[in-house]
């Protein structure tokens, strides 16, 4: 770990609180997709897909070092999975691939000790054209819990057929306690055939199931995980370190921690950390031909130690999916359910749908939100900059006090999405930051056509 504070990381914290109050301000207001090549340009928010040609998709992956940065302007040696030929990231890319593909990935290794790629769930892993089996040295003491790639230059393919549909980890299987850790690890989907599921434009079904359609638009990867940076400046220095002795000090998603979690996919200061995790939808659309008639979906995966309590503001989840296997009696029936807050488990993948309703339609003239709303003399703008719009009302914007910055679009919404371990919403023990990031809610978009101001 090497320190490098400076003002530009100073201030970003500062926008970072400002963006906290308005955000919870805000929220006590109540309130059969086809693969693509990682795209070239990608989607400000939401899920970028890396796919090979199905049936027989092939990634080339290279485990190496490289380095992140933090928002309280540390820097961090890391590890990870990047794609062979391109630029070191964190996390390994988003593999996504279909039902009964025939996957190969050939895992290259950089690193200066053995490593490995295993898919908890997955059955049927090939390592070099024979089945994968844990390792163990001359003392029958288990060193990986599969093939390895041997360290600086080896190299090994993996090859599966896609089972189940659903949310997988892959990680490293090899000294796991340090190496994932160290950030090796990613996100393979793999999408259901969907065989006789009506096909609706603009949706996508996350398992052979009717009531999993989801508003394909509205697809986001939640990767947490935790860093210590004790255990990277030991690995950076080539010193030992104690697992047992791991404190973690920085509580992230997609790689990132608060406030970088709601910057843009690819933002330009975050160029190994490519991921965001901010969640970008409109209200519910009671017209079956609107694509906001259908649910977000949101995959969650936890590649931490520890188990995080996750929950947005505002808004209750329907949990479809756990570890790649729908909520479904052996009969058939849906076990689906609604959560407000979910458990995390380490190593646990989850899919949840999300869909946010303007319930009470409140509007100043006919419909006025019956509280006393504060003042703007009473609300705080730390630095003379917010996201609020000065207005409580979807869609509306007005007046601040003089000299305030605002970053409303639109009259958008912004909600609280974080772990509720409140230490984990943290960068470096100093709140807030860590696991914590928004939803955002424009209004619809005959609002934003009426008010001729058009979110983007």
């Amino acid at each position: 770990m090497r320190l490098a504070q400076n003002k530009i990381n100073l201030k970003r914290v500062s926008l970072g609180l400002v963006l906290l109050m308005v955000a919870m301000l805000v929220a006590t207001v109540p309130t059969g997709s086809a693969e693509v090549k990682a795209a070239t340009t990608p989607p400000k928010t939401g899920l970028i897909c890396t796919t090979g040609t199905s049936p027989n998709p092939t990634f080339s992956l290279t485990a190496q070092s490289g380095y992140i940065t933090l928002p309280d302007g540390n820097i961090s040696f890391m590890w990870s999975y990047a794609p062979t030929g391109g630029t070191f990231q964190l996390p390994g890319p988003f593999l996504c691939v279909n039902e009964g593909d025939l996957v190969t990935i050939v895992l290259n290794n950089k690193l200066p000790e053995d490593t490995s790629i295993v898919i908890p769930g997955m059955e049927g892993v090939m390592a070099n054209g024979v089945a994968a089996q844990p390792q163990f040295d001359t003392t029958n003491t288990l060193t990986s819990l599969t093939n390895v790639a041997k360290a600086n230059g080896g190299s090994i393919t993996y090859t599966f057929t896609a089972g189940m549909p659903g949310t997988y980890l892959y990680e490293s299987g090899t000294d796991e306690g340090k190496q994932v850790n160290m950030g090796l690890f990613g996100a393979l989907i793999v999408r259901p055939k969907a065989t006789g599921l009506p096909v609706i434009p603009g949706t996508a079904y996350a398992y052979n199931r009717a009531d999993s359609i989801y508003n394909a638009g509205n697809e986001y990867v939640m990767i947490t995980s935790e860093l210590d940076p004790a255990l990277h400046q030991a690995v950076e220095n080539g010193q030992a370190y104690d697992i047992t002795q791991n404190h973690p000090r920085y509580w992230m998603i997609n790689g990132r921690s608060f406030p970088d979690t709601i910057a843009d996919n690819g933002a330009a200061w975050l160029t190994t950390q490519p991921y965001g995790a901010m969640v970008h939808m409109q209200p519910y659309d009671p017209s079956a031909t609107s694509a906001y008639h259908y649910p977000a979906m949101v995959h969650y995966l936890n590649v931490g130690m520890l188990n995080h309590p996750f929950h947005p503001h505002g808004n209750h989840g329907r949990v479809i999916g756990r570890d790649a296997r729908p909520l479904a009696s052996p009969a058939g029936d849906d076990l689906s359910y609604e959560k407000f807050l979910i458990l995390l488990g380490s190593g646990q993948t989850w899919d949840v749908l999300y869909q946010w309703s303007d319930e009470y339609h409140w509007n100043a003239a006919t419909n006025p939100i019956p509280v006393t709303v504060p003042q703007l003399q009473n609300l705080t703008f730390k630095g003379g900059i917010t996201w609020y719009s000065g207005s409580p009302y979807l869609g509306v914007q007005d007046g601040l006090p003089t000299g305030t910055t605002s970053y409303n679009q639109c009259g958008e919404y912004y909600q609280v999405w974080h772990s509720h371990a409140l230490n984990e919403a943290a960068n470096y023990d100093l709140g807030f930051g860590g696991m914590f990031t928004l939803q955002r809610i424009d209004p619809p978009m005959a609002q934003q056509v009426s008010n001729n101001r058009l979110c983007n």
